[in-house]
């Protein structure tokens, strides 16, 4: 087994400060979205989502962002699922963007909730028919027999459905991460990271003004 404690990474790609930070969480997430876009990281979209249900057991996974602006973070999954049913229990969640190559991450809280029918179409009608045969054959999170029993399943279904897209099922539909803290880290040399947080008025533990009037104020962290 390798030694882990020798195991890292100087960081010195550069540094975030608060005159290069953009004067919203948006604006600055979309900078940083631009530069793993521009850097051709593979899967630029995928981000870590984490959800506790209602005893507070908290659970991971990785999905796809497919979506963002002012007013949050979008991804599409099964309301059948874990997630979903933790969601459903405790909707609240944290979003963690993990760009290493680019010696950064982005780190989001705050509240979920479903989105309407038309943005949840405009989430599923892009995926590939054989995703959209995968997510209606298959009930996420259930256990199976086999591999072989789900691919069976899916094929039956494949042959039973016309061609082209897949009518979205009502067990399916994008949720809506609306941020109350959002955390832009940079990797610093020796550990001195940089770590600019933007916090919504409101929150509890929160220090500052805010001075331009936005709703946010805006935090260094401690490494």
């Amino acid at each position: 087994m390798p030694d882990l404690t020798e195991m890292r990474n100087d960081y010195t790609a550069g540094r975030l400060t608060e005159e290069d930070l953009a004067a919203t969480w948006v604006e600055q997430f979309d900078r940083w979205f631009g530069d793993v876009v521009a850097a051709e990281l593979p899967e630029p979209n995928a981000v870590v989502v984490a959800t506790a249900d209602a005893d507070g057991a908290p659970d991971a996974r990785v999905v796809l962002m497919k979506g963002y602006d002012g007013s949050g973070f979008l991804f599409g999954t099964s309301y059948a699922s874990a997630k979903g049913a933790q969601l459903a229990a405790n909707p609240r969640a944290a979003l963690v963007f993990p760009w290493h190559a680019l010696q950064r991450q982005v780190r989001v809280t705050g509240r979920v909730e479903k989105v309407g029918d038309a943005a949840s179409d405009a989430l599923w009608d892009p995926r590939p028919r054989g995703a959209q045969l995968a997510a209606v054959g298959s009930v996420q999170s259930t256990v199976v027999d086999s591999r072989a029993e789900l691919a069976e399943r899916v094929r039956q279904l494949d042959a039973q459905t016309p061609e082209g897209k897949v009518p979205r099922p009502a067990v399916w539909g994008g949720y809506r991460v609306t941020p109350e803290r959002v955390e832009f880290w940079q990797g610093g040399r020796d550990r001195l990271h940089d770590r600019l947080c933007f916090v919504r008025l409101g929150q509890e533990g929160q220090e500052g003004q805010d001075t331009a009037g936005s709703g946010w104020i805006v935090q260094r962290l401690a490494p």
